[in-house]
């Protein structure tokens, strides 16, 4: 592995990295069992914590960032420079500037940028990069990020990997260089379960998928032969568990993403409905009709056995933790229309939050615990909005028709969620950030629906 010449402290890192094989988080890589190594390349001083507030309500503007093409390997570096940039360009926060408008043209990344020529057009950051291959075949990769303003390197580092692993090689870039100016977590390096759709509006065929968080990489893990529906990721493994509405009743089902070994955890009489994960990952909280009503239930993972929660001639349904497992949201109509109601996760007398106007589903809380995301139906419209724990501070993000089932990014800074335009039409999946700012369509090759997005890889 090349060692640099920047700082001692780089040296010294390269070496440790040749007795220790690390990954992004110095553990064997999951869920491929991919180990890579990376080097840091960053100065060895302290720097701020961040560069951006992301949290801030007013003045808001986007950090204006050069992505400069990759040297080295053609493929390696154009494949890298654009997914580098394309997540940029979806993060809100960080702005890449037209490469049109670059006037330095980057050859040798082990020397630093002229700040003069990138201050012209206003870049606030400038990541330089290249790839190449070590001696046994395996991509190498680095990247450097300055700070144009003070001309410093402030992140950096380098790769060796399977050359299969480029994607994620780009993706953990571009969260290490969010994290450095935002201060906050990543959220490129992960991946989404959804509803694939194909065929027509009154026969479509939904199986179960896998994508990277920008719509690439598309997997089927099902084939179609029954509806599902409700994917949801385990917080502590590979896991997914899901509905399987086949010939008898629904099922939920747990598959392992490894493996692709299926097993069927819930097989009750009537319906069951919204499975998903505690935070510990042992447990799985879902509805289950009986009768005219439907309650909640837990079921512990390991022993199967199953606890009644709530006690309702309604329907109490869509269950999702705190992140501290402490607290349950949920929705119910036993008021009279659908309503948002938080209760302990024990069970016990709920208590409503939401009070505006119109009805209130799919309730999911925050990985961070601050907000609870929540699809708001009013009239012919359907709105995707966030409001706090104690139902405060209702705001809505996006609205339009049939907008529907939100789900958290890693770090509560993102959502995505499927919008129905109705007709002959399909579902396809959308991102937002929990401020409006911005709104994406996620691609998928066809109808998409129900995202589910993972945990941040390790």
């Amino acid at each position: 592995m090349k060692t640099f010449d920047f700082l001692t402290h780089g040296r010294e890192t390269a070496k440790a990295a040749h007795r220790l094989p690390l990954t992004r988080r110095g553990v064997l890589l999951a869920p491929a069992l991919i180990a890579f190594t990376s080097v840091a390349l960053a100065p060895a001083r302290s720097e701020p914590a961040r560069y951006l507030d992301v949290r801030r309500g007013s003045g808001f503007t986007p950090i204006q960032i050069a992505v400069t093409s990759f040297v080295g390997d053609p493929a390696a570096s154009a494949q890298l420079t654009g997914i580098v940039t394309g997540n940029f360009k979806r993060s809100v926060f960080l702005s890449p500037i037209d490469p049109k408008s670059f006037v330095e043209t980057i050859t040798n990344p082990d020397q630093p940028p002229s700040m003069d020529a990138w201050r012209m057009i206003n870049a606030q950051f400038v990541v330089t990069g290249r790839t190449g291959r070590a001696a046994d075949g395996r991509l190498q990769a680095e990247f450097r990020l300055f700070d144009v303003t003070t001309g410093a390197q402030v992140a950096g580092s380098q790769y060796v990997t399977d050359p299969s692993n480029a994607r994620r090689i780009a993706h953990i870039i571009s969260d290490v260089i969010f994290t450095r100016i935002t201060g906050e977590s990543g959220f490129f390096d992960t991946r989404v379960v959804f509803v694939d759709e194909t065929g027509p509006k009154q026969s479509r065929r939904k199986r179960l998928a896998i994508m990277d968080q920008d719509g690439a990489n598309v997997r089927h893990l099902t084939r179609g032969d029954d509806l599902v529906v409700t994917p949801r990721f385990s917080p502590s493994s590979q896991d997914v568990t899901y509905m399987s509405f086949g010939v008898s009743d629904p099922k939920v089902l747990l598959m392992n993403l490894e493996t692709g070994q299926r097993e069927v955890v819930g097989n009750f009489p009537g319906m069951t409905f919204a499975p998903r994960f505690s935070p510990d990952g042992q447990k799985i909280v879902m509805s289950l009709a009986q009768g005219t009503a439907s309650n909640l239930f837990t079921m512990d993972l390991g022993s199967r056995t199953t606890t009644r929660l709530s006690d309702s001639s309604g329907i109490d349904t869509s269950p999702s933790y705190s992140p501290d497992g402490t607290q349950i949201v949920f929705e119910s109509d036993r008021g009279g229309t659908p309503q948002l109601y938080v209760m302990s996760a024990k069970g016990g007398a709920p208590r409503r939050i939401s009070f505006g106007e119109g009805r209130y589903s799919t309730p999911v809380w925050s990985p961070k615990g601050d907000y609870i995301a929540f699809t708001k139906q009013q009239g012919g419209t359907f709105s995707i909005g966030v409001m706090r724990p104690d139902g405060s501070g209702e705001r809505i993000l996006t609205e339009g028709y049939h907008n529907e089932g939100p789900t958290w990014a890693p770090n509560g800074l993102y959502l995505m969620f499927f919008r129905d335009p109705g007709g002959q039409g399909g579902a396809k999946i959308y991102m937002t950030d929990i401020f409006g700012r911005g709104e994406f369509p996620v691609p998928t090759p066809s109808f998409a629906s129900d995202p589910a997005w993972s945990p941040l890889l390790k």
